[in-house]
């Protein structure tokens, strides 16, 4: 089998400590290279109608690639990605991703044409793809372990809180300039992320014998994502009888097939995906859901907003806006309450609590505005629900990974979460209707009740996570993942 040629020492390095100061740093670059990568594929949407106004002669199908093309391509790359990255180092990795993004989003904004938006769009998703597994695993390399789930529940939650506040500062932006202010914003933040990541990050990757991943096995794997992503993005659009969706699904379902009998041919292609340890699979499930229902109530609460109470788009985004800052306040607090009682618990309780929030906007919000008494106390629900339920559950699902993983596990976990989102989006976008042939308020009532529907089977995801215990992986299994004795490795970063 190959593998990487390493240096001539003959074990891994532990890494020193951190001292308080650094391993803050180290969260704050960590999280916001997560934050621009999540922030981008929610902002953009709101943006999408000044974009038309830009290109009045490109067809809207042609123009729909811009947010498209970013989710398909983010979501295919982002294992390959941690893999990549667990092999030449964590922090390489996470810089090219970061230099990679900042400069797609600046050429974005200049772009002339919307063949080059699209273009660049597809060069954004790709940076973001490094970015979002290498900060996880990042991340996870650094802390100690009786910090570890307070440290990742606050870059998950800052990973949520970007997706949920994309279309309110979307909108500001728009208002404000026009869309082209939606990627330039990324500019301040990279410059900053990059400087603050070269003084606080260490280098990390794999033992210097590490397993080269099998080219073959991530381009099937790559594959069957993308496939599954594009059916799911223009079954909308296309419809979805249509021959070019049914193709998609049928073209992933043979590349899966492909990727099974390469796993069986070659059982060390896929060592290195952790799908084998119990609690990972069942915590991806778990956010896989979740985060149909957390994307597609994004969805359904701006169309409900300016469609039936008719809110301007400045409006629509100021009124979501409380339940992002609730998730980012109760984000700490919940996963202090889940280092006490355990990750399943509060996760689960998360998840409930945000279906009720769901529920509540099902039976209150009507067609009459009353943003106080209809609006604000659903908000308050799914904000808490988000702060218990996402950064925990991330938690989980990296939990039982070994060292070496860290990238991989969080490449994995992330493709869970855009896949799910992905689908949540194409659902509600089939009960609701396309953009201007809305069914009325009953059509968002029935939205609602599928995020709700969504967020308690994520519940019941999370009690079959509980019976594990949190499990790790069994010693046969173990053994596997871990090749031989491999631990991550860390040194300074060059000054």
């Amino acid at each position: 089998m190959p593998r990487f040629p390493g240096r001539s020492e003959t074990a891994a390095t532990a890494p020193s400590p951190l001292s308080s100061g650094r391993l803050r740093a180290v969260l704050i670059v960590c999280s916001l290279g997560a934050f621009m990568a999540f922030l981008d594929a929610t902002i953009v949407n709101i943006a999408f109608p000044s974009i038309q106004r830009s290109f009045p002669s490109v067809a809207r199908s042609w123009l729909s690639w811009v947010l498209n093309g970013y989710n398909i391509v983010f979501a295919a790359l982002l294992i390959p990605a941690g893999q990549l990255a667990d092999l030449v180092g964590r922090r390489r990795v996470f810089m090219a991703g970061l230099l990679t993004f900042t400069a797609a989003s600046l050429l974005c904004a200049i772009a002339p044409s919307a063949g080059t938006l699209v273009g660049m769009r597809i060069v954004q998703a790709a940076g973001a793809a490094l970015l979002v597994p290498t900060s996880l695993g990042l991340l996870l390399g650094e802390l100690p372990a009786e910090r570890r789930i307070g440290g990742v529940a606050m870059l998950g939650a800052s990973a949520a809180v970007a997706a949920a506040v994309g279309p309110s500062l979307g909108g500001l932006l728009v208002h404000a300039s026009n869309w082209r202010l939606v990627f330039l914003v990324n500019a301040p933040l990279g410059a900053a992320t990059f400087i603050l990541g070269r003084r606080a990050l260490r280098e990390q990757r794999d033992l210097e014998y590490g397993r080269v991943p099998d080219l073959i096995a991530i381009t099937l794997l790559a594959g069957t994502v993308s496939l599954v992503a594009l059916g799911l993005t223009q079954g909308p659009n296309w419809g979805w009888g249509d021959g070019r969706v049914i193709a998609s699904y049928a073209g992933a379902t043979l590349l899966l097939g492909a990727f099974t009998v390469r796993a069986r041919a070659q059982p060390w292609a896929t060592t290195n995906l952790p799908l084998r340890i119990p609690s990972v699979r069942f915590a991806n499930v778990a956010i896989l859901v979740f985060a149909c229902a957390f994307y597609g109530k994004i969805l359904t609460d701006v169309l409900f907003l300016t469609s039936i109470w008719h809110y301007s788009v400045l409006a629509a985004g100021a009124a979501i806006t409380p339940g992002p800052l609730i998730t980012a306040v109760l984000a700490a607090p919940a996963g202090r309450l889940a280092d006490r009682f355990g990750l399943a618990p509060i996760a689960g309780i998360g998840a409930i609590v945000y279906a009720g929030g769901c529920a509540w906007y099902a039976v209150r919000a009507g067609t009459r505005a009353d943003y106080v008494i209809r609006w604000l106390p659903g908000t308050a629900l799914t904000g808490a629900g988000i702060a218990m339920a996402f950064p925990t559950l991330t938690t989980a699902a990296v939990e039982a990974l070994p060292a070496r993983l860290y990238a991989t596990g969080s490449g994995l976990n992330a493709t869970a979460r855009q896949l799910g989102g992905v689908l949540g989006v194409a659902i509600v976008i089939a009960i609701i209707g396309q953009a201007g042939a809305m069914t009325g308020h009953d059509a968002f009532v029935g939205a609602w009740v599928f995020t709700a529907i969504a967020a308690g089977v994520s519940a019941i995801a999370v009690l079959l996570l509980r019976q594990l215990g949190g499990e790790r992986a069994p010693a046969g299994v173990a053994q596997a993942v871990a090749g031989e004795g491999a631990q991550a490795r860390s040194s300074s970063p060059p000054r």
